[in-house]
């Protein structure tokens, strides 16, 4: 059985790797969708500072 748990160790990890992920870009979308709704302008600007300073991870779903 040792080698059976050997063959499913990286497929776990890698699940979990990929379901956390999508996990944090949902927090991010969430969060995306509470900053568009802000009637503040400094919100707005916080928000497009923290886009332009990670592109590759915080990409809204349009």
């Amino acid at each position: 059985m040792g080698w059976l748990n050997s063959f499913f160790s990286p497929l776990k990890k890698l699940w979990f790797r990929v379901n956390s992920t999508q996990k944090k870009r949902r927090g991010i979308y969430i969060l995306y969708e509470d900053v568009k709704s802000c009637p503040y302008e400094d919100v707005h600007v916080l928000w497009s500072i923290l886009v332009e300073s990670h592109p590759h991870t915080l990409q809204p779903k349009q």
